[in-house]
């Protein structure tokens, strides 16, 4: 313990009753100053208890002049559990240290990492915020049926997949897993056919949907480039230990591997992914000469992965002898395919090998920083996501051939050749879609689907970026669905203005003439009931 004399300085802006807590906690290792003490002089770290209820512009004003006033002191902000603020916005104050809800040791933990250089994000908010709720006069009618469509199929795959959850594995599993699909093809059929509706009859005002709060947990130990990547590393290394569910809305052949071969696969990947990046950062690479380097290891990288995974000395009967899993395996396999759905690795590679800044969101931030250190994620799981796919399918392929390795490999549900020919069929054939239809698609809308691992499940991540190189090099085939949705667009203002139009001569047709007749068809009916009631 240090001696008081020697111990770092630390002030601490709270409230009466949490700074005694905070004081009595740390007070016997640390030199503790208030804002209220004669003589503050210089700190080593500042902690701020942020009061409940704080508006988001206070908030970022005082956080401003704090770090104005005791620059280079680190920052730390103690926030509480009901704050509305979201995630997203905590996540761009520029503090050093954000705790939610942290308990006495994680208080403690954290002050040691800003101290030694760190940085630490916890958020833990109680309770998501809420989206109002929409009725159908605010909205347009084209938007309101296909909201209303589209909350119809999220609830009922929210049902299914509880279930799924549950029970994971037999035969009502896979009828979860195919009712899931269906879903997932419906949403997108529902986004086809209602889009150029929603156009038409476009709401009054855009609405503000505020984003659900997230947890998130960041621990730093050092900014630098070899910090960053070993904290993305651990919870990369974290979430594919703990067992992956898929809920990206596609079929994976990923999910064809067992349990333990699936995380072997994918902790192998990240092991290459390290020397790989080790190997650069010595080598000294920058610019083309690293991305070429990068898409040259690439076959390399998943053939000593996909070894690793199957374990080098597992020997498996074959027609009467034993051959070698890992070696059969990488000698049968085509590993150098490319996806072309895998954004450019060079900003990725030069964050974490030279600690350049990344851009995110319209905004270049160090890697450090808790928004940039989140996208490299995502960057990282959607290429760890990706190998292994292509690797699962070649194993997939391989299995067909190999009864043995089937066991051996594969979920116990596609040892009949059935099953595990269902499973590649339907692969290859959501493989032909996605290149004809969804890919043109999803550039001719700048969009780009990552993969990322976020509590224990595979989700899809969208990313808008520009893609118009790529819209080049689509075939006519692939550019004629480009010219459909062009024209969808552009007719979508005169259908508007001829629905208006044809509503306007129903208003007409119904007022001042269907209404009149029957007006005078009714006066006259009573005028002639009045003469009868008259003469009787």
């Amino acid at each position: 313990m240090p001696e008081a004399k020697d111990a770092p300085p630390i002030l601490i802006l709270a409230e009466p009753l949490i700074q005694a807590g905070l004081e009595r906690l740390l007070e016997d290792s640390f030199q503790l100053k208030t804002a209220a003490s004669p003589e503050t002089g210089r700190v080593a770290l500042v902690v701020w208890s942020v009061s409940a209820g704080m508006p988001a512009a206070t908030l970022e004003r005082e956080l401003m002049q704090l770090r104005e006033r005791w620059q280079p002191a680190p920052l730390l902000l103690l926030l509480p559990a009901e704050t509305n603020l979201p995630s997203s916005w905590l996540l761009q104050l520029e503090a050093d240290g954000l705790l939610q809800q942290a308990a006495p040791q994680e208080i403690r933990s954290a002050i040691e990492t800003l101290l030694a250089g760190g940085r630490v994000v916890e958020l833990r908010p109680l309770h998501g915020v809420q989206i109002p709720h929409e009725n159908r006069e605010v909205l347009g009618l084209g938007q309101w049926l296909l909201q209303s469509g589209l909350a119809q199929i999220e609830a009922e795959a929210l049902r299914c997949q509880r279930w799924l959850d549950l029970q994971p594995v037999g035969l009502n599993a896979l009828l979860l897993a195919g009712r899931l699909r269906e879903l997932s093809l419906a949403k997108r059929l529902l986004l086809w056919l209602w889009g150029p509706v929603s156009m038409a009859f476009p709401a009054e005002a855009p609405l503000q949907r505020p984003e659900p709060q997230a947890v998130v947990g960041i621990t730093l130990r050092e900014r630098t480039a070899i910090g960053v990547w070993n904290a993305i590393q651990e919870r990369l290394i974290a979430a594919a230990s703990a067992g992956l569910s898929n809920q990206s809305g596609q079929l994976m052949a990923l999910e064809g591997l067992n349990p333990d071969h699936r995380r072997d696969l994918l902790l192998a990947l990240l092991a290459q992914f390290d020397l790989l990046i080790t190997r650069f950062r010595h080598e000294q690479l920058r610019g083309e000469a690293l991305e070429s380097r990068w898409l040259g290891q690439q076959p390399e990288l998943r053939r000593l992965s996909l070894r690793s995974m199957a374990g080098e000395y597992v020997q498996l009967p074959l027609e009467g002898g034993l051959l070698p899993v890992a070696k059969s395996l990488s000698e049968a396999s085509d590993l150098s395919a490319v996806d072309p759905e895998l954004p450019s690795a060079l900003p990725m590679l030069a964050a974490l090998i030279t600690a350049q800044p990344i851009l995110v969101d319209g905004r270049l931030l160090a890697p450090d920083e808790p928004q940039a250190l989140l996208h490299l994620e995502a960057l990282i799981s959607n290429w760890l996501i990706r190998s292994a796919e292509l690797i699962s399918a070649e194993i997939l392929a391989s299995c067909s051939a190999w009864p043995d390795l089937r066991r051996y490999l594969l979920r116990s549900d596609l040892l009949p050749t059935r099953n595990l020919e269902r499973l590649r069929n339907q692969l290859n054939s959501q493989q032909r879609w996605d290149a004809l239809f969804e890919r043109p698609v999803q550039l001719y809308e700048s969009r780009r689907l990552l993969y990322g691992l976020q509590q224990g499940a595979i989700v899809p991540i969208e990313q808008m970026e520009p893609r118009d190189q790529e819209l080049q090099q689509l075939s006519w085939g692939q550019q004629l669905i480009t010219l459909v949705l062009e024209g969808r667009d552009a007719l979508a203002p005169q259908v508007q203005s001829l629905f208006k139009r044809l509503g306007d001569l129903l208003v007409v047709v119904l007022t001042q003439v269907i209404g009149r007749a029957i007006g005078l068809v009714g006066r006259g009916i009573l005028q002639g009931m009045g003469r009868s009631v008259g003469r009787g």
